[in-house]
This record gives structure tokens, C-alpha cells and sequence, in this order.
């Protein structure tokens, strides 16, 4: 399972490092310290925040709400497999994606709830990198 650094959350999220160690403090989401000492959350713990935050809008306001080149870096929230196709959620931000794609891409590029991805949007295609 892949976890987060309290700075790598914070940009997944949208919002300040400051912002995610007060709603880390203020138990908002559950954070564990490696062998290093780092702060660090889970992947799935932050998925699931991810989405409430978006559901809630309470990003931070200063931050742009704008993407580089049509691309959406965020975490993984949901994949959803059928026989031959998928559908995949991310969060970027305050910015919810959905792509729907083949079954056998989601299981190459290994995508899973939690980990982080790329959604890149040209027209109405949504395409995930793996990072």
C-alpha cells in the first residue's frame, strides 16, 4: 500500500503543507510516522479525504483551480472493473475525472485506490499516466 508524505498530500489535495498538518492534527485524517520519523498517510486514508474535502469545497481559496497542459495530477478514488472495460476516479484537487477504459490497461498500469495518477484530458478523452 503506498502512502503520502504530508507535503505529497497537501498537493494532491490542492491545498498549503500548513493546511494538511492542521487537518492532520485536528484528526481529520489518520497520519503514521515511518522509521524516519515522517508523517506520512496511508493511500487509501487519503483517497477517501480526498473526496470528502472535494464533496465539501473547502480547499484552500488561493490556490488555482487551473490544470498545465490538460493535466489533472491526483490519487486514484475509485476503479471499477467489469469484464472488458473500467472506469477509474481521480482527485485532483478540487477536480473530480472519470475515464472510462479498458479492463486490461487499468491491470498494466496497475492502478489502485490510493495511488497516484495523472489524468490528461484532450477533448472529451480522459487518459491516466501511472507515476
Amino acid at each position: 500500500m503506498q502512502s503520502y508524505t504530508i507535503g505529497q498530500a497537501a498537493r494532491l489535495l490542492g491545498v498549503s503543507p500548513d493546511t494538511a498538518r492542521r487537518w492532520a492534527d485536528g484528526g481529520r485524517f489518520v497520519t503514521h510516522r515511518d522509521e524516519n520519523g515522517r508523517r506520512l498517510v496511508a493511500g487509501p486514508d487519503l483517497a477517501a479525504f480526498s473526496v470528502e474535502v472535494a464533496q465539501s469545497g473547502q480547499g484552500d481559496d488561493d490556490v488555482a483551480h487551473t490544470s498545465v497542459r490538460n493535466a489533472f495530477p491526483g490519487i486514484v478514488t475509485a476503479v471499477k472493473l467489469g469484464d472488458i472495460a473500467a472506469q477509474v476516479e481521480i482527485q485532483a484537487g478540487p477536480h473530480r475525472l472519470v475515464s472510462l477504459l479498458t479492463r486490461e490497461a487499468v491491470e498494466e498500469l496497475g492502478l489502485e485506490v490510493g495511488m497516484q495518477a495523472t489524468a490528461r484530458v484532450k477533448s472529451t478523452s480522459v487518459h491516466i499516466d501511472r507515476i
